[in-house]
């Protein structure tokens, strides 16, 4: 069992550990102990071969040739298959068509897997893969989301969303600017890459560990391309080595390779990817070229809006429709746009189709808004904070451009908390004080917003299942369709539990997430895994308390409101028991103590025909304010402080939330200033591993950051507990980073000028910015 957090004091009347306390993360020591498994570490069952592919080294061209004897003949190599060896479904998108298992006589992107490989060890299959004699007819490629705009080249159809006539208020305003910004991709890195290891079954199935975020999923296509019913795969997933979004649709292509090798071979196949392999074969989140044109009055009030959000999506759909459409979504970020026209295309290239990544697109789509923002602000030679704060949504101007009513006015509070606690104002001061008595160093600094929709934008996912049982010595075991991905669900759903029944969290066991135990589970994503799941565990809890409150009532003579769970205790009436008493006694009278759980999210509608609908439940609140210091010889810089003030609601778990913030903050600044991909003319990605990628570490975090939680805000919507999603929210409070940066460069005009400055804000980038600046100045002065 789960020792109790020693930092957790028993509460007079209250169990420990239950929803709303502070808890450790259930695997925090196996962690800490190097205990606890993933799929690497599992005891390799007995005639265990290893997977490899040979993939595309041209980013699109067509296969003339191919050539396989050397693989087929390296030493310890058992099996090779290509596309003609699947025996069922050979295309495995996750939505839509065009993601082929393996490629046949086409290819669109360099590491695109055209043949599989099983061998005896992980380094004999890998090498057996090089050794491919593959002769390509080479044809154009595209590769950036500005040449696809141009011709038209999409994966998906374009959409757009409009409130009112924006030409018109475009053409009425006072004032009218036009921009642009590339913002980069971001690759995952999560600590564990893909992987997965399938094993046959006695009657012909299969069985599969796979590190995903959605095992339903990978359930399914294992079965669609072996020609199988889905009841006779199952898939198991205990816990990733991260996920950020890169598990929910890629390991599924892994979990497919492996059960085709075990299926041609009768063994247990086990398919890792490396890092470089991974980062060349998978996808990330999708880089974007955004324009605004916007019109506003003397005090910076948007009053039209014309937006444009192009994804590059890479070869195939993926999940890009939805991405794109969530970008279009979050280009409002917290401001009311008035009359307003969001427009969203999704742009193929030849390039690794791009993915779900933390924040799914809506990260993407605010850096639009934010520009705009930080541009009026210089353009009128105004505090960017004074004119953010104008154009928040509040009553009265409270409905999006996509028709969705904002019904819980969080942000100006939030905003005018954070403005005071981070003492916004006197540091303002300072730092143009500063600034201007500096003749290198230049400070930034910049309090941004975040305003984040909760829910799959796709109705049907919006739904979840738990299965709770109770032992006859009082302790619970919960299943439920989530996975762990480190960023504690199993906990805070092992506290739902624990809080339905009043006992200590200790006596909650949450087991492997398993496709066998609760069937058609939605994907870990859309910061929804605590809402649905806890929603669903608690149905679960609820229907067996309605039988356990009968039996007491009954059994103790007294009346069902009579009846209380309390401190690991049962009181009916004048009786009292221990809670483990109480449960012997129900199973002696033949009480049920298990049950299933379902929960569907209420209220979610879009009609895609119109743009207009209602697609998020709530909406999840944060702030963010930073502070950069700026080397203008260099264009290095430092982030020295960051306060933040965020909005979970009723936390199912502050020491869990937090540790999410601060999480999400840091992976958020990473994308938006150190990490950034780097693509040769052929297409090939030249930033394969920690050595040309570099992540954030712990040396960039701002050695003065405060995070602290918006007390007393329940959500208004019937969520568990009234808690509010905090996996994704966070990663855009790294706006505030780059924007100060923005603000810092500013300073070198007296902040009458604002550079553009694509993503990631990466050193050379700063120097442009500098340079720009300068440039700039220089002409002001030549036009006096």
């Amino acid at each position: 069992m789960r020792k109790l957090p020693r930092d957790i004091s028993r509460q007079s009347g209250q169990a420990v550990g239950i929803a709303g306390q502070s808890a450790l993360h259930d695997s925090a020591w196996l962690h800490v102990r190097g205990q606890a498994r993933y799929i690497d570490d599992l005891r390799e069952p007995e005639g265990l071969l290893h997977a490899a592919v040979g993939h595309s080294e041209k980013a699109h061209a067509r296969i003339l040739s191919m050539d396989l004897s050397a693989v087929r003949a390296y030493p310890g190599v058992v099996a090779v298959i290509t596309l003609a060896d699947v025996p069922g479904h050979t295309d495995i998108g996750p939505v839509f068509p065009g993601d082929p298992v393996l490629a046949s006589e086409l290819v669109e992107h360099i590491g695109q897997p055209i043949f599989a490989v099983a061998a005896t060890s992980h380094t004999a299959a890998r090498k057996a893969a090089r050794l491919a004699k593959v002769e390509y007819e080479t044809l154009p490629a595209i590769l950036n989301a500005r040449e696809a705009l141009g011709k038209s080249f999409f994966v998906r159809p374009s959409h757009t969303q409009q409130r009112g006539d924006p030409d018109q208020a475009l053409a009425a305003a006072p004032h009218r600017l036009q921009g642009e910004i590339n913002v980069g991709g971001q690759e995952h890195f999560y600590l564990e890459s893909q992987v997965a290891l399938v094993e046959p079954l006695e009657d012909g199935g299969m069985f599969v560990h796979t590190s995903s975020q959605h095992p339903s999923e990978v359930q399914k296509l294992v079965a669609e391309v072996l020609g199988l019913p889905i009841h006779s795969v199952q898939a198991e997933v205990r816990r990733m080595g991260g996920g950020f979004g890169g598990k929910e649709t890629q390991a599924a292509a892994l979990g497919c390779v492996a059960a085709l090798l075990a299926h041609v071979t009768g063994k247990p196949v086990k398919y890792r990817l490396s890092r470089p392999d991974d980062m060349v074969q998978t996808g990330k989140r999708h880089d974007f070229f955004n324009t605004y044109d916007i019109g506003f009055d003397d005090q910076g009030l948007i009053q039209g809006a014309e937006i444009m959000v192009a994804g590059r999506c890479g070869f195939s759909p993926d999940l890009s429709n939805a991405i794109v459409e969530r970008a279009m979504f979050h280009s409002d970020n917290g401001y009311y746009l008035d009359q307003a026209r969001v427009t969203g295309h999704c742009c193929k290239t030849h390039t690794v189709s791009n993915t779900a990544f933390r924040g799914f697109g809506g990260p993407q789509g605010m850096m639009v808004i934010e520009q705009a923002v930080d541009d009026i602000a210089r353009h009128l030679q105004l505090d960017p904070l004074d004119v953010r704060k104008r154009n928040l949504y509040r009553p009265g101007r409270d409905t999006t451009h996509y028709g969705q009513v904002i019904e819980q006015h969080i942000l100006p509070e939030l905003v005018a908390q954070l403005e005071a606690s981070s003492d916004y104002r006197t540091r303002r001061e300072e730092i143009t004080a500063f600034n201007r008595q500096s003749p290198i160093l230049k400070r930034g600094l910049a309090l941004t917003p975040v305003k984040f929709g909760i829910s799959f934008t796709a109705k049907h996912l919006n739904q979840a299942g738990a299965l709770v049982l109770i032992y006859t010595d009082g302790s619970l075991h919960v299943n439920h369709g989530g996975t762990e991905m480190g960023q504690g669900l199993y906990i805070k759903i092992a506290q739902v539990v624990a809080a339905a029944f009043q006992v200590d969290v200790d006596k909650v066991k949450v087991s492997a997430t398993r496709t066998d135990k609760v069937p058609n589970t939605s994907p870990t994503a859309a910061s929804s895994g605590s809402d649905l799941n806890g929603m669903a565990a608690l149905d679960a809890c609820e229907k067996i308390k309605a039988g356990l409150v009968a039996f007491a009532a009954d059994h103790y003579g007294c009346k069902p409101e009579q009846v209380r769970f309390e401190n690991n205790q049962v009181v009916a009436g004048d009786e009292r028991l221990g809670w483990a008493e109480f449960v012997q006694k129900a199973y002696m009278n033949r009480v049920s103590l298990s049950s299933s759980g379902f929960y569907a999210t209420p209220k979610i509608y879009y009609d895609h025909a119109t743009g207009q609908g209602h697609p998020f439940l709530y909406y999840a609140n944060g702030a963010a304010c930073s502070e950069v210091v700026l080397d203008t010889l260099t264009g290095e810089y430092r982030v020295v402080r960051t306060d933040i003030l965020h909005d979970v609601g009723q936390s199912l778990n502050p020491a869990i939330d937090i540790g999410q913030i601060e999480g999400g903050f840091v992976q958020g600044m990473g994308w938006l200033t150190t990490e950034e991909l780097v693509y040769n003319e052929q297409g090939r990605l030249m930033t394969t591993g920690p050595a040309t990628y570099k992540i954030p570490a712990v040396s960039d975090t701002p050695p003065d950051l405060r995070v602290n939680l918006l007390p007393a805000s329940p959500n208004r919507e019937a969520t568990v507990f009234r808690s509010k999603a905090v996996g994704e929210p966070p990663l855009m409070l790294g706006i505030a980073v780059w924007s100060a940066l923005r603000d810092a460069v500013a300073s070198l005009n007296d902040y009458r000028y604002s550079p553009p400055l694509d993503t990631p804000a990466t050193p050379e980038r700063m120097l442009a910015a500098v340079t720009a600046a300068r440039a700039w100045a220089g002409a002001e002065q030549e036009a006096v």
